[in-house]
């Protein structure tokens, strides 16, 4: 052979190993490396309304198998039950976590039904430390759910999940974004808000939040995460900060309407930069 097509077949066989190495670099689910700078996360907010679909029944599997799709790293989950006669006595947040391979915690906001209800995260890295933040109480008492996660070694992410109150007159969402708020601001590592904030964009609440976050801003004419016969609205979102710590790669609302009356929303985003490698980086900006 000679040299020239020694050296066209050495080149060819590069490019193959590099092609092979590039698939293999983009699983499915979990932190992977950023096509640019940092690595990704996979992060679902969903309001599950205890596992009770649009047809009154309640089926755990069901509401699995709409998160499970999603191959999460992070799930914050609204309306989840522990013990309540209305589900069964589960635990919800348990079975959920068993059924999808992820860590889970649970967050009360009140005794119910002879259990409690309150809200879940549900994660993919096992928690260094969870706790709740209370927050004002409005028609329904009311906290928010933060686990601390090590997505790889020396690296620390915090997630926070919210729903707030759901009353017609704003000011309690507003009290408990601001109580919520002072408390984010003591954050040293990046960090994620999700949840359900019962409150649509331009509202004080959600613009409390996207003047010091960065928003995981879902694709025009796919808005709505709340559907009912009554009402449709986007009251379900996504927050990264540092903002200049994030990117957004993707956000979807998953098209699903039987499992609960709220969609599951999915934001892919990127750490990057001397800010997104777990270093802590600099606290949220100030409004």
């Amino acid at each position: 052979m000679s040299l020239r097509r020694l050296l066209l077949a050495a080149a060819a066989a590069v490019f193959a190993a590099w092609g092979c190495s590039a698939a293999l670099a983009t699983p499915e689910a979990g932190i992977t490396a950023g096509s640019e700078a940092g690595p990704l996360v996979r992060v679902v907010s969903y309001n599950i309304r205890h596992g009770r679909g649009m047809d009154d029944v309640v089926d755990l599997d069901r509401t699995a198998r709409v998160i499970r799709q999603l191959s999460p790293d992070l799930v914050g989950l609204q309306e989840v039950d522990r013990g309540a006669a209305r589900s069964g006595g589960t635990d919800q947040a348990a079975e959920l976590g068993a059924r999808l391979g992820l860590h889970a915690v649970f967050g009360a906001f009140m005794d119910y039904q002879g259990g409690a209800y309150g809200m879940a995260i549900l994660s993919r890295f096992p928690p260094i430390r969870s706790w709740s933040v209370p927050l004002p109480e409005g028609n329904e008492p009311r906290i928010a759910l933060a686990v601390a996660v090590s997505p790889a070694p020396g690296d620390t992410l915090v997630l926070v999940n919210v729903h707030f109150d759901w009353v017609a007159d704003d000011g309690y969402r507003l009290a408990q974004a601001r109580a919520l708020a002072s408390v984010l601001d003591t954050l040293t590592h990046p960090h994620l808000v999700v949840g359900d904030l019962n409150d649509e964009p331009g509202s004080p609440t959600v613009e409390l939040f996207r003047q010091r976050m960065r928003e995981a801003e879902k694709p025009p004419g796919e808005r709505f995460t709340f559907v009912s016969e009554r009402r449709r609205g986007e009251i379900d979102y996504i927050f990264a900060a540092p903002a200049e710590a994030w990117r957004i790669r993707e956000v979807r609302i998953v098209p699903e309407t039987r499992a609960s009356d709220h969609r599951p929303v999915l934001a892919v985003l990127e750490r990057w930069g001397a800010n997104g490698e777990g270093q802590g980086g600099p606290r949220p900006r100030r409004p």
